[in-house]
């Protein structure tokens, strides 16, 4: 998984795929790049061909050279064995309004032939979320401010969708219902699930478990006005990762100062900045380092309605992965919730074009570094868990 892998992403369907066939999977924490080592069979090798995936074939003895390198306490390397293929759910309208090409993660899980369902307010609210593992959020708002793209006829319609489920389920209001969304959610990743969000579903997700009983919708999204004096009453014991951010109001494509971007109109622009991955040690801070493999630890920047994380905001319990050059600019941070786990990645699409909400043909970006974090950790949920040290 270094430089010479021609195909990176498909890689990991691969590893999945064997995880699938009940064959044994290592992964090789900082080996050539983050590497997987599989139990040899003729029809794993005739997978790597059809899917053009770069390998190796290793002799026994070969194999234990390297396990004994990687068990060397002098160098930033170890072994994970893989135990099974997660169940995915990726957070989705089911309809035409979002497709593979709008969807970062839906789009990689597609190219490297890793399968997932699609599921929507509806199957969260009915308790679908105990049938799977790991749960993708992307650009979702939970504050029931409708993204706050009314002005675009995609977004009116989707808004006549959730107002429509609210009414199903009994909500006078989608923000009641999105607020409700959120709190299953939040207790999925309490009970043991895996959480990963992108861009503004990792902002609003935290701001609507915040604003928990409080209006800060304005009456353009809900008919009545937003409660005066709301930013004072947030609890932000009750978010994920972020605290004492401030609410922006109006009809701003920023929802609050959690955003680090400083411009309303920055979606539209391209980056030609980096953010850097951080370097942990893969013996004692595994799930750090399992989350940054990679064979890039510089990347290129990437836009989205939350670019970058404003590094003040960030809660001392969650570890920052990746951070940009500018100050107070963090892209990438992780951290335990109760048995469960949470991932949040900023930004829309490592590979897309800024502001048009499609994705970049994959096949052109097989060895995409930014892509690679995603499906880290997709697979972060097969790794066998080893019991903490005291």
């Amino acid at each position: 998984m270094d430089e010479a892998q021609k195909n990176h992403l498909k890689a990991y369907g691969l590893a999945y795929y064997c995880l699938q066939e009940n064959l044994s999977v290592d992964w090789l924490l900082n080996y050539r790049g983050g590497s997987f080592l599989i139990e040899y069979t003729s029809k794993i090798v005739n997978e790597c061909n059809v899917r053009n995936i770069s390998f190796e074939l290793l002799t026994d003895v070969s194999t234990n050279l390297i396990l004994n390198e990687i068990a060397d306490p002098h160098v930033n390397m170890n072994i994970v064995r893989m135990e099974r293929a997660p169940k995915v759910a990726v957070y989705s309208p089911k309809d035409d309004l979002i497709q593979d090409e709008t969807d970062a993660v839906m789009g990689v899980l597609t190219y490297a032939e890793i399968p997932y369902d699609i599921i929507y307010d509806a199957d969260v609210l009915t308790d679908q979320l105990t049938k799977y593992d790991w749960l993708h959020l992307h650009h979702e708002d939970f504050t029931g401010q409708f993204g706050r793209f009314l002005h675009r006829q995609s977004s009116l319609v989707e808004s006549k969708v959730q107002e429509a489920t609210a009414r199903q389920f009994g909500y006078s209001k989608v923000s009641q219902m999105k607020l409700e969304v959120a709190k299953k959610i939040k207790a999925f990743s309490l009970g043991g699930g895996y959480l990963f969000a992108m861009c503004s579903a990792a902002e609003t997700i935290d701001i609507a478990l915040a604003a928990e009983g409080i209006d800060i919708c304005e009456s353009i999204y809900d008919g009545d006005d937003a409660d005066p004096g709301a930013q004072s009453k947030l609890d932000f014991s009750k978010s994920f990762a972020f605290e004492n951010f401030i609410l922006i109001p109006g009809e701003s494509r920023k929802f609050s100062s959690i955003n680090a971007i400083s411009a309303d109109n920055y979606f539209y622009e391209e980056s030609n900045g980096y953010f850097t991955l951080f370097d942990f040690s893969a013996k004692w801070d595994i799930v750090p380092s399992l989350l940054t493999q990679n064979h890039e630890n510089i990347i290129k920047e990437f836009i989205g309605q939350t670019t970058v994380f404003n590094k003040s905001h960030i809660k001392p319990t969650a570890t920052i992965l990746g951070e940009n050059s500018e100050e107070n600019s963090v892209r990438y941070i992780y951290s335990e919730s109760g048995n469960g786990h949470w991932t949040f990645y900023s930004g829309h699409d490592p590979e897309g074009w800024p502001g048009r909400g499609v994705t970049r043909n994959l096949n052109l970006h097989p060895n995409s570094p930014g892509y690679r974090l995603i499906l880290n950790n997709v697979l972060f949920p097969s790794a066998r868990k080893k019991k903490q040290k005291t």
